[in-house]
């Protein structure tokens, strides 16, 4: 390195240090300030330490829109960028909601419709299993860029973990600095989710936006304020957007933990009469709304297909998966990514030590702690355990004699399951 190279290094650290001193203080910051943050975390010369600050004074402080702009902007130019031609489809869950996997289903049946949709996922943040730890279980996720182009260009699609190269590389060591507190700014989920989209070259999205008294975001005002910020990034980006809020108090599906929530996945796509069917009506109105937005840039022949064949798009997506092509394609990308693409969803087995909770009277659940659910199934070892989870028999509603199994806790060792027995008490997890 040159005396020029490290002496533009050391003015270029000291911004970034100034900018996170400033930052603390709740004052504004400019572009390049930002960008010698975002620079330095990308390049890993700030430790998690000087990370940590930087991303705590977002949680005190907050991000204006001008801010919320440049740490996007940032994020991805301190990155590599993806580059598809024409309609390139997204989609994307704001997360916090442990068992509802529906970027398995999703993906196929739009690349099934024909449409470009490159799936850039996270690992667990703030749930027991990310996308990317459970596509892991059918195929390989941490591809480079290259292999990336190949498979989308003989599937449209991938499911890919976004943090194996070099996208948006300052927001994957800020995850790592989150994750133990099991907690994101709203800022931050807005402007991870939206570089990422970003980098992957994305035109047209759909945000699942939950909210709920145990999931990340718990009132409507909160999901409304996160919406307006998705549509200010994607009118500086040039995206089309469609950012879909719905009150949830439970998983969709019942399955938590990734081989469970991967199983229940397949079952949605072989039409298995075990799948769960909350599973699959969630993931048809958002495959729905996507293809809707694509089509809505489509050639007039298509749409006309469209509304004389299905109706609407989704009515599309449902014929896409009803009639298998959802699966098939969804085979061609786990071989395209060098996984097994013969996987049955029967084959996918939970780990082997086992403890049933059961009813200890009659009467309907009413409630399920979604956040409970997500630290005992981290005590059971997800997500680094594959098999590590648990399973919901009964959900909201539904009655239950006395007797009848609650749930059922699967680990991969007994040591994990005993300690997750006995937090049980302490994080109720279904209340009658």
């Amino acid at each position: 390195m040159s005396n020029d190279e490290k002496k533009n290094g050391h003015v270029e650290r000291n911004k970034a240090l100034d900018a996170v001193k400033k930052k603390l203080l709740g004052k504004r910051l400019t572009y390049k300030e930002i960008y010698a943050v975002m620079d330095e975390i990308a390049k890993k010369r700030f430790d998690d330490v000087l990370t940590t600050y930087f991303t705590a004074s977002g949680y005190s402080n907050g991000f204006d829109s001008k801010e919320l702009y440049y740490l996007t902007k940032a994020m991805v130019e301190t990155g590599e960028k993806l580059k598809f031609a024409g309609i390139v489809a997204d989609k994307h869950s704001i997360g916090g909601l442990p068992g509802t996997r529906t970027t398995l289903i999703v993906v196929p049946i739009v690349a099934a419709a024909g449409f470009t949709i490159p799936k850039s996922s996270s690992r667990a943040i703030t749930t027991p299993s990310g996308t990317a730890d459970d596509m892991e279980i059918l195929a390989p996720v941490e591809l480079s860029v290259k292999r990336i182009y190949e498979v989308v260009k003989k599937t449209n699609g991938c499911i890919v973990w976004g943090g194996s190269f070099n996208i948006a590389p300052a927001d994957d060591v800020i995850i790592k600095v989150e994750e133990p507190l099991l907690f994101e700014s709203f800022d931050k989920i807005v402007v991870s989710i939206m570089a990422k989209k970003i980098a992957f070259g994305a035109t047209h999205l759909v945000i699942d936006l939950p909210y709920g008294k145990t999931v990340k975001v718990h009132h409507i005002k909160d999901a409304e304020l996160i919406k307006e910020k998705f549509h200010f990034l994607a009118r500086k980006f040039n995206i089309k957007i469609r950012v879909l809020i719905h009150k949830t108090d439970e998983p969709v599906g019942r399955g938590i933990g990734p081989i469970l929530e991967t199983r229940e996945a397949l079952r949605v796509l072989q039409q298995k009469p075990n799948r769960p069917v909350d599973l699959e009506v969630r993931s048809i109105n958002l495959a729905g709304r996507l293809l809707d937005l694509c089509l809505r840039d489509s050639p007039n022949s298509l749409q006309t297909y469209v509304a004389k064949t299905h109706g609407n798009a989704i009515g599309w997506a449902t014929h896409i998966l009803h009639s298998q092509q959802a699966l098939t394609k969804m085979r061609e990308i786990i071989k395209a990514q060098g996984g097994n693409p013969h996987i049955d969803s029967e084959k996918l087995s939970p780990g082997k030590y086992v403890f049933a909770m059961r009813a200890h009277k009659h009467g309907k659940i009413k409630s399920i702690n979604s956040k409970n659910l997500t630290i005992i199934t981290k005590i059971l070892g997800a997500p680094g355990a594959k098999g590590a989870g648990i399973f919901l028999h009964k959900k909201l509603t539904e009655a239950v004699e006395k007797g009848e199994h609650l749930y059922t806790l699967y680990s991969e060792n007994m040591y994990n399951l005993k300690e997750a027995k006995e937090s049980l008490s302490h994080f109720q997890i279904v209340e009658l």
